[in-house]
């Protein structure tokens, strides 16, 4: 296990049919070899799992990974709803899905991963 960075891009939508590397997160997680998230190293540190959200005209977002009852998610602020993530596994070039808390998703792909 590792903990890792990980930057993710948004992947193709009708509002981006060529996806847009200026929406972006850049994520740290305790990575398996696998590609999944590393539970137990989560536990013992989750205040070093974070995220950081870049989108254009607007401020960047600061937050961490909670592991709820659903899986993971990406939380900003104590009192706010968290974006679920679904990844299977995390590699260079894999696919995820974030779901705001009113359920749209967003596609992202994984553009880079650094020990």
């Amino acid at each position: 296990m590792t903990w890792t960075t990980i930057r993710l891009e948004l992947a193709r939508t009708p509002a981006f049919p060529k996806g847009s590397a200026a929406r972006s997160y850049v994520m740290r997680l305790p990575l398996g070899p696998d590609g999944r998230i590393d539970e137990q190293e989560y536990r013992h540190h989750p205040e070093y799992a974070t995220v950081r959200r870049f989108w254009p005209n607007e401020p960047d977002r600061h937050g961490h990974l909670l592991r709820t009852a659903d899986g993971w998610a990406l939380s900003y602020a104590p009192h706010e709803a968290p974006f679920r993530l679904e990844a299977a596994l995390i590699r260079s070039g894999s696919c995820l899905t974030l779901i705001k808390p009113d359920g749209t998703t967003l596609p992202f792909e994984v553009k880079a991963i650094a020990a």
